[in-house]
């Protein structure tokens, strides 16, 4: 069995049933358990068509090995992380493929205190015992016992906020059609806010389309919900809802660069002199918003895993990408995508205004092109060249995630993705919008010599 294709950086994913199929699940559910030995390990699937079967082969897997399994049914990704740690667990997997199409599925797993288990922390050996097929044979058959993780979950989620300085906001939320209509049932009862609803009913074939908002054309349906119902914001998820996306009251999809420094703000309030862990794509925002709030800003390099270690190593109370990712220090360092838009719900009603002013002020401040995306074949000679043209004069050179440079009046990061031909370029500036576009052209032009 050669599961190479399926195994990615951070998680397993696969098109069905030609990559990842029950046989497989099956065998990397026993090299899960072989690898890490637990006793009791929690596993919830998403909405996909495809995830039943596999959760069905993947709890007979971990059984057969002599693990117990906490079966916390059909949920997001969160809810796994959340079972693991507050219910003392050894580990956790969810079945889940995010924001790819309907005919893939994967698995992301995790193991005590929900610490991620990623390529370099033991997805590989997991992938090398499934692939023997050699597994230990179990005294005794692991059971399986259901949990109905909702009430302790949806607690621990409003306990990041006062619903007594609530206002009662319009909130347009796009779930894709994915888990995250769940999510939003169940803590209605709770807020005083007037939910629109779109794609809210799950549906494994994705009728709308993937349920990935950082794809720009998938933004406008929650765009003109937001306009149409002149709502205070909108909130748009990805399949399994580890991700929140922002739109403000026109509308406008709000960079998740800028959404950080607003949560890191509210964190900061609540734990003065506390540390905001933050990836380097774009980093000026932040670590001037947590200056000015007595925070300490910690950079570290992009990615889950990465983030997590970084954020338990600085003891962080929040940490976030501008991916939409966020974490918490009270969700075990985790990320969650309801989190971000609870707290966004009270930094408004707080604030008394809307969250255009708000981010508006930090544009301005430090505009920013967002992530710029190109396909180009030979990834490293393209840096080179930019190395070449634009690290002479520079006041820093970086390499915690690529290459970082940063002038007196802006700065750039440039990555290649660990999955696709792909180099990402950010940019932005000091105050300067037009030199923040003029660099960003001329950076984008040495690139474009490879493509």
């Amino acid at each position: 069995m050669d599961l190479s294709g399926c195994f990615k950086a951070y998680d397993v994913r696969g098109r069905v049933p030609g990559e990842l199929n029950p046989e497989s699940v099956y065998c990397i559910g026993r090299a899960y358990a072989d690898w890490l030995r637990p006793h009791r390990v929690a596993v919830g699937r998403d909405i996909r068509h495809s995830s039943r079967e596999l959760t069905e082969a993947l709890i007979r897997g971990l059984n057969d090995s002599g693990v117990n399994v906490v079966d916390i049914g059909l949920c997001g990704t969160e809810c796994v992380y959340f079972a693991t740690f507050s219910q003392g667990l050894d580990g956790g997997i969810m079945v889940t493929a995010s924001h790819n199409p309907p005919d893939y599925n994967g698995l992301k797993f995790v193991r005590e205190q929900s610490r991620p288990v990623s390529g370099d922390t033991g997805l590989q050996d997991i992938r090398r015992l499934a692939e023997a097929g050699k597994f230990n044979n179990a005294a005794v058959r692991g059971i399986v016992e259901s949990f109905d993780i909702a009430p302790s979950w949806r607690a621990h989620l409003l306990s990041y906020i006062d619903r007594s300085k609530l206002q009662p906001l319009s909130i347009v939320a796009n779930s894709g059609n994915g888990g995250a209509g769940m999510a939003i049932d169940l803590l209605e009862s709770g807020l005083p806010y007037r939910f629109t609803k779109i794609y809210h009913e799950p549906d494994g074939d994705f009728p709308h389309g993937v349920p990935n908002p950082m794809i720009e054309e998938n933004r406008a349906v929650t765009s003109e919900a937001v306009r149409k119902q002149g709502a205070d914001f909108g909130i748009a998820f990805d399949g399994d809802f580890d991700r929140c996306f922002f739109f403000d009251e026109q509308g406008r999809f709000i960079e998740g660069y800028y959404i950080v420094g607003l949560l890191a703000t509210y964190f900061l309030a609540r734990h003065p002199g506390a540390s905001i862990v933050y990836d380097p794509r774009m980093i000026w925002n932040t670590q001037d918003i947590v200056q000015a709030h007595g925070g300490k800003a910690v950079i570290c390099k992009s990615g889950h895993a990465f983030m997590k270690q970084g954020m338990r190593a600085a003891d962080a109370v929040y940490g976030g990408e501008m991916s939409a990712h966020h974490y918490f220090r009270e969700f075990s360092y985790c990320d969650s995508g309801t989190i971000p838009w609870l707290v966004m719900g009270q930094l408004l009603s707080e604030a008394g205004r809307p969250l255009s002013a708000l981010v508006d002020e930090r544009i301005r401040k430090f505009p920013s092109s967002g992530e710029i995306n190109r396909k180009i074949a030979d990834q490293q000679a393209a840096i080179e060249d930019v190395k070449r043209m634009f690290v002479p004069g520079a006041v820093s050179v970086e390499s915690i995630d690529g290459l970082s440079v940063a002038h007196e009046r802006w700065r750039f990061n440039l990555r290649t993705s660990n999955t696709e031909p792909l180099v990402r370029l950010n940019v932005e500036s000091r105050g300067d919008a037009a030199l923040m576009r003029d660099k960003t052209a001329e950076i984008l032009a040495v690139l474009d010599r490879h493509a």
